[in-house]
């Protein structure tokens, strides 16, 4: 009986998401064919994307496929992200990926793919990170791929790439790093590459490369690290200018048949890592003196004859100077070790083996951390200076750091944490001996500016605790090792707070989509960054994909199957014929062409500008005007011919959605008049072309600052003014309207903020009129409608029933409410916020999850606030509060504010000096705060396994 309710209970659930999937959620056709194209390119051993099969890629949650949360101009959900990374995929890159047109981030690094690279991926114009590291791919680059306007992380290294670097890829005029190392690239180096004035890591090194050095690179304005090492310049000298650039921060060009002088790289403010080993450089060193910030000096294995300049003992930060095998002669000053700070983490090597330095000038007491070679040259036949001979023989300082492990510095009960769930002792908890659950990394520092990681082990500890906003007890370095590179790899361990022995979902999440999008803040001592693992083990196994729960009986699953598998056969058949018809529709208003194109749209008080104006306004809608992007279009900031600045929001090119509600903006904004709604100036309808003109926001979208990676804090204050200022908005279009309007799409990013961060409703692209009294008189109180909106903000009624009601706008908006409560987003991950937050009151931890970055507040403000919004988000419209009630509550919250005339971005409150109801012993904190706020919302594709890259 048991297996029988269980059957029926999948047969249901299978009914259930399958008329989900035919009349709400789809992801676009097109798309869904591509991503099949894909994995049949694919050898899956492992059977990572088993669930490819069954479902919709975007609404059935398909391994390593991630999607926009909301739909796009031709009512389809679209792919924003693959992530395929370390899934022992073999097989090829099938061209069908160029068909993904809405896709911002490809990775497949660490499998085992071959084959070329698709030169249709360069149809992806919003690509942002092409991650291909670490496979086997190779052929030559296509043209095409200098196509990605957009594109920020290009990624290829440790490839068999072969061939010449396209000129084309000039054009990537949004490229921060290109990392093309240890491939096979040939010829000569484009000089166009000098083009790209954003470029920060330029990474070529281990290939095949000839020619010359462009010595254009020099102007690049942003270029922090240039790494040629072990290619083949025969012939060819640095060129002089490179003692010009004014970012530089590490120059890398060992073994590369480099002839001619060293340039004088004094004039580089912030020069920290300089090697040009391996070369024929001749001449004598530069005399002038370097930066500060020089860590490393390696000149060795080249003809360098004279001195040891004396302004290298002018270096604090200096950890290795490497000249061995050169012809320098004359003395060497014990100033360069001497003058000195010595931490017991320091640490000095100086090389000058196989040379002809003669003679030692200075006091001869070299300090321990300091390590001198001096082996083949005459001062270690000078038997006047003591113990030379220590510094002379073959092994001399041999002890190069290689790798480390830390140990624990308080010594807790062997077996005290309970083993069975990955559980150990917390290192560096301010609580001894507290048990807690670690998440396991793999990180490598790719190109770091260093020698010798000990020395900046605390400051590498604190950059990513405060990248990753943890604490710095939360962080342990288990061990690290330099590889060949010089690279440096490391284990990292990341604990809980204390008194939490595991991280909850939200917050794993939250940390893996920062590895996952590369939104760690850049460093100039340790470089560019890879991902190597993430590896989730006991109390977090459950978030691996793949993983089963408790297995079932195979009988009662077959037969399950079996009969979900007639009714999906049965269903599919019904969605194909749905989507033949759409796709009928579609292609009979496209050959329509644009039915607003032969309107002549007439609206008192709206301006109807030229297309020739929009151009001229915006540069020809060139990409720095861009301000924004949605399902609509795209927002270029303008500055019209009066000098007005402005905001135009332009419709795709084939818009489905945009006809409509291009002519319904336009007629409801034309005649809405309110202080916190967005005041449309006019629109341009010609040329095929459909745009609105508005006022613009400097401040941009409510959610932009509640945002993870906004820099800009919002204090409690605030954004009680800004819940206010929306609420009144609203209010206007329920009861001052005539007739009455139904906003039906109020989230956050429709939030606007000018100036003085008043709010500004906007975007009625998707609103209705309010219902009319029918002939006999009588008012409906609610309106029929398909369901629009923004998963997440959807009213459960009117999803249900297609209802719309204004109570339907108050759920929307009690939504964001607690989005400028706690930060978090509406849906994340499977996480409601509503539910969370709910469940967060009953529990009477709230304050736990209130947005840390909000300053201090007072509790009973805070706690009302609370209760006004899960209020709106009551499941029953007849349980929440009319918008006149939700206004009316928030003014009475703001009168109880014990602080006045507060500068909103401050993160600190100046409360006055006198106070209502509310005193200092009331007021929490953001000290209290528990991260719940996931930026991106998707957790790192492929995190289950440990990565051996190649």
């Amino acid at each position: 009986m048991e297996e029988h309710r269980y059957c029926i209970y999948v047969f249901a659930t299978a009914i259930h998401c399958y008329m989900l999937l035919v009349v709400s959620q789809i992801t676009d056709p097109s798309e869904v064919s591509a991503l099949i194209s894909v994995k049949g390119s694919l050898i899956d051993s492992l059977k990572h994307l088993k669930d490819w099969k069954w479902g919709d890629p975007c609404t059935s949650n398909w391994t390593g496929v991630f999607c926009y949360n909301t739909f796009g101009a031709d009512g389809y959900l679209h792919v924003r992200e693959l992530r395929m990374m370390n899934k022992n995929l073999s097989g090829s890159l099938a061209p069908e990926l160029g068909q993904l047109s809405h896709l911002r981030i490809l990775n497949f690094m660490w499998n085992d793919l071959t084959g070329s690279i698709p030169k249709e991926i360069g149809n992806i114009t919003p690509l942002r990170l092409l991650l291909l590291n670490g496979n086997q791919l190779s052929g030559s680059l296509a043209d095409e791929l200098g196509y990605l306007s957009n594109l920020n992380r290009f990624q290829i290294d440790q490839n068999q790439i072969s061939g010449e670097i396209p000129k084309s890829f000039s054009n990537l005029n949004r490229i921060r790093h290109i990392h093309f190392n240890n491939n096979s690239l040939s010829g000569q180096i484009p000089h166009e590459l000098s083009n790209l004035s954003t470029i920060l890591h330029l990474l070529l090194d281990n290939n095949n490369l000839s020619g010359y050095l462009p010595p254009e690179f020099s102007a690049l304005p942003d270029l922090e690290i240039l790494q040629l090492d072990n290619n083949n310049f025969s012939g060819s000298e640095i060129p002089a200018s490179y003692g010009n650039p004014s970012s530089l921060l590490k120059l890398s060009l060992r073994n590369c048949f480099l002839q001619g002088s060293v340039p004088d790289f004094s004039r580089i403010e912030n020069l920290s890592y300089l090697d040009l080993s391996g070369n024929q450089l001749s001449g004598s060193i530069p005399q002038n003196k370097l930066s500060n910030n020089m860590t490393t000096i390696i000149l060795s294995h080249n003809r360098l004859n004279g001195s040891v300049p004396k302004s290298f003992s002018l270096l604090p930060s200096l950890q290795k100077l490497s000249l061995e095998n050169n012809f320098l002669n004359g003395s060497i000053s014990t100033d360069i070790w001497q003058n000195k700070t010595f931490t017991t983490t320091y640490r000095l090597v100086i090389d000058l083996r196989n040379n002809s330095v003669s003679n030692i000038s200075g006091a001869f007491e070299p300090p321990v951390n300091v390590t001198l070679r001096f082996q083949g040259n005459p001062i270690c036949s000078d038997t006047s200076i003591r113990n030379i001979d220590q510094y002379c023989g073959p092994d001399s300082g041999s002890n190069d750091e290689s790798s480390n492990s830390t140990n624990p510095s308080v010594v807790c009960p062997i077996q005290a944490c309970p083993t069975d769930n990955y559980y150990e002792f917390v290192p560096e908890s301010p609580e001894p001996c507290f048990c807690a659950s670690p998440l396991r990394i793999g990180y490598r520092l790719k190109s770091p500016s260093i020698s010798y990681f000990d020395p900046y082990k605390q400051l590498f500890e604190s950059y990513v605790t405060s990248s990753l906003d943890l604490d710095l007890y939360q962080l342990w370095i288990d061990s690290y090792f330099w590889e060949k590179g010089p690279r440096v790899r490391m284990y990292l361990k990341l604990f809980p707070v204390v008194g939490v022995s595991t991280f909850n979902e939200s917050e794993i999440h939250r940390i893996s989509e920062i590895f996952a999008s590369w939104e760690f803040p850049g460093s100039d001592l340790f470089g560019p960054y890879e991902l190597l693992n993430f590896t989730l083990l006991g109390p977090y196994a459950y978030l691996n994909p793949g993983t089963q729960g408790k297995q079932e009986s195979k009988g009662v699953l077959i037969a399950c199957i079996v009969a979900a598998g007639v009714f999906a056969a049965f269903v599919s058949t019904i969605a194909t014929i749905l989507i033949t018809r759409r796709r009928a529709k579609y292609q009979s208003i496209l050959s329509g062409k644009r039915l607003s194109s032969r309107l002549s749209i007439k609206v008192d008080g709206v301006k109807c500008f030229t297309f020739r104006e929009m151009a001229s306004a915006t540069n020809n809608f060139d990409s720095s005007t861009q301000v924004g992007e949605g399902g609509y279009g795209s927002v270029f900031r303008g500055i019209l011919a009066d000098k007005t600045i402005v905001a135009i929001k332009r419709a795709k090119e084939g818009s489905l959605q945009g006809q409509k509600e291009f002519l319904t903006e336009i007629e409801l904004l034309s005649r809405l008049h309110h202080r916190n709604l967005v005041v449309l100036l006019g629109y341009c309808d010609e040329e095929g072309e459909q745009m609105l003109v508005y006022e613009f926001m400097p401040n941009g979208t409510l959610r932009d600052w509640l945002s993870a990676k906004s820099k800009r804090n919002l204090k409690f204050g605030a954004r009680l003014g800004i819940a206010l200022g929306a609420a009144k908005g609203i209010l206007y279009l329920h009861t001052e309207a005539d007739p009455p309007i139904f906003h039906r799409d109020i989230k956050a990013s429709n939030i606007l903020l000018d100036s003085k961060l008043t709010a500004k409703v906007a975007d009625f692209g998707l609103s209705r009129l309010a219902p009319v009294q029918d002939d006999e008189g009588v008012l409906p109180n609610h309106v029929s409608t398909m369901v629009k909106g923004t998963p997440g903000y959807l009213d459960p009624e009117y999803f249900l029933t297609r209802k719309m009601t204004d109570k339907s706008d108050v759920y929307s908006l009690g939504v964001v409410f607690l989005e400028i409560l706690t930060g978090m987003h509406p849906i994340s991950h499977g996480k409601n916020i509503v539910r969370e937050v709910n469940m967060a009151h009953k529990s009477g931890i709230m304050f736990s999850i209130m947005d840390n970055s909000m300053g201090s507040y007072p509790s009973e403000c805070v706690e009302m606030f609370v209760a006004l919004a899960l209020k709106c988000c009551q499941d029953k419209p007849e349980d929440r509060p009319s918008m006149l009630e939700v206004v009316r509550t928030l003014e009475t919250i703001f009168r109880m504010m014990p602080y006045t005339d507060v500068n909103p971005l401050d993160t600190k409150v100046s409360f006055g000096e006198t106070t209502s109801s509310s005193s200092f012993s009331n007021t929490r904190s953001g000290d209290l705060f528990v991260s719940s706020n996931v930026s991106g919302g998707d957790l790192i594709s492929g995190v289950t396994l440990n990565i051996t890259p190649r």
